[in-house]
């Protein structure tokens, strides 16, 4: 048994709905079809007088991008609803086509565009059917004789039912073009490269791979010899992919992350420490899924919750449903916390040791800012990961990732990877993505222009200071920290065995200058 509570002002359509079940619609299946008992206004009223509900109902429930509705049962229905310019979407089809075909998306543009215009239509009929019940409301205020008056109810009762159906009509269809709409990707920057891995293009090259008269030695092999690392209690006690830091690896995990946070800060970020643990709904708004067989998210069972794969998250969550002033922008921050990953579908040499972890530390930065100033904060983010490697000495390139490799919520992304002497291969140790307002319409952040802005930015020269905007968010690492253990120990080990420190990491260790074999 499932209820809706529809709240209908205008073009404004808010819902609140709770079920005992969930489940798939295909699409195939008519939308149409009497759904869940709605209720009114005025019979909500009567309904919270003889049942009790719990606080929490009082926020809408949700379903993730890509579930349908079966037309036997009843829907999960959602929590959040993103600000989605579907008018855009229609009126650049082709491009927006384009876009999810050259980044291997499954959205399907044609039913979203479908949706929407039955979704136009039958607003237009609901908004035509309470017009007519409005009338005769005015009618049956004059006086009347009791065969006109009855006459009038009677008419009144048909457009009420026929608007109650109607109604249930739009929400799920409101629904089901929200589920499907949330599938489509972020546009992509122009100059990004498309195709698959092997498109992408070299923005820079810092430095050459070192060249060692005696034999490599990968990070493991070091590890162990130095006491750094236990793989095989962690294995015990957590399960593949997790670790124990040891002795100076334990420094070099604090030193790597005051070091970053300190850099940073100089750039002016606001340091901040996370939750760890954050609803589901805002691992959704932040373009990342947390369900299906290949999701990198962890689930909290039986809760809505989810551990973070990354600081982005709690930190995009900190303006949520807010309106920041322009004076306010740009908002920049450098987040330290833990990071949780299933790492689902990974396997081969890539695992191996430290690279690929269940949980890691990890240090993000993060960017709220004006539309107009998205580009440059993109250019600033990736030119501090790309001054920090090389602070530490490290060879590095920098790559423009083509399409193929883009996230949902990326507009474009730079990837850093460094030399890894002891795998023989570059590795990802940053990336930098610039998302537009693809979170922000999901997240709810906007801003409100000032005076002189919207004054200079207006075609007619009229400020509109009431007309908000949507901000735009990017993010970036500065420091993943057991990918840089690896760099660190691979590209500075001496033929002694031992591991050189860099000098810029040395005042965060204490003033430590070298790891050495426990003989020594």
């Amino acid at each position: 048994m499932a209820f809706s509570y529809t709240c209908l002002g205008g073009a404004t359509l808010r819902t609140l709905k709770f079920s005992s079940c969930s489940s798939i619609l295909r699409p195939s299946l008519p939308l149409l079809s009497p759904p869940a008992k709605t209720l009114t206004l005025h019979s909500l009223h009567h309904l919270t007088k003889t049942h009790k509900f719990p606080p929490f109902l009082t926020r809408a429930v949700s379903v993730p991008a890509g579930q349908t509705l079966d037309k036997e049962e009843t829907a999960k229905p959602y929590q959040w609803k993103a600000t989605i310019d579907f008018k855009w979407i229609r009126d650049n089809k082709d491009a927006v086509a384009s876009n999810i075909k050259t980044r291997n998306s499954v959205a399907d543009l044609d039913l979203v565009l479908d949706l929407y215009e039955r979704s136009l239509n039958l607003q237009k009929e609901v908004q035509r059917l309470r017009g007519e019940r409005n009338v005769v409301a005015n009618k049956m205020k004059g006086k009347l004789e009791p065969s006109e008056r009855q006459e009038l109810i009677e008419e009144g009762k048909i457009l009420k039912e026929g608007l109650l159906t109607l109604e249930e009509n739009l929400l799920k269809l409101t629904e089901k073009l929200q589920k499907e709409a949330q599938c489509i990707p972020n546009m992509a920057h122009p100059d990004v490269p498309i195709g698959g891995e092997d498109c992408c293009g070299l923005r820079k090259t810092v430095g050459s791979p070192r060249q060692f008269d005696f034999p490599v030695k990968d990070h493991v092999q070091l590890g162990k010899e130095l006491d750094l690392f236990d793989f095989v209690a962690a294995s015990e006690v957590s399960g593949s992919k997790f670790y124990y830091l040891k002795n100076e690896a334990v420094m070099l995990e604090m030193g790597l992350t005051n070091w970053a946070i300190a850099e940073t800060m100089k750039r002016g970020f606001t340091p901040l420490t996370t939750p760890e643990i954050v609803r589901s709904s805002l691992v959704e708004k932040c373009g990342f899924q947390p369900r299906g067989s290949n999701t990198q998210v962890y689930s909290i069972e039986d809760s809505d919750q989810c551990l973070i794969g990354t600081a982005e998250i709690p930190v995009g969550g900190i303006h949520m449903d807010s309106i920041l002033a322009d004076s306010q922008l740009p908002l920049k921050y450098v987040a330290y916390s833990h990071c949780f990953r299933t790492e689902a579908g990974a396997a081969g040499s890539a695992t191996r040791g430290l690279y690929r972890v269940h949980q890691f530390s990890k240090v993000e930065m993060f960017i709220l800012c004006r539309p107009e100033d998205s580009d440059s904060f993109h250019q600033e983010l990736i030119e501090i990961e790309e001054d920090l490697f090389s602070s530490l000495g490290l060879h590095f390139k920098t790559l423009d990732m083509a399409t193929g490799d883009l996230g949902a919520p990326a507009y474009r992304k730079f990837d850093v990877e460094a030399w890894m002497p002891g795998l023989g291969r570059y590795g990802e140790i940053s990336s930098a993505s610039n998302c537009t307002d693809y979170q922000s319409r999901r997240l709810g952040i906007r801003f409100r222009p000032s005076t002189e802005q919207t004054s200079s930015n207006s075609k007619k020269g009229k400020a509109n200071v009431g007309t908000t905007q949507f901000v735009h968010t990017l993010n970036a690492t500065a420091c993943a920290v057991p990918r840089m253990i690896v760099c660190l120990l691979e590209n500075f080990q001496q033929e002694d065995g031992s591991v050189v420190i860099p000098e810029s990491l040395r005042p965060f260790m204490g003033g430590l200058d070298q790891i050495r074999p426990k003989g020594q």
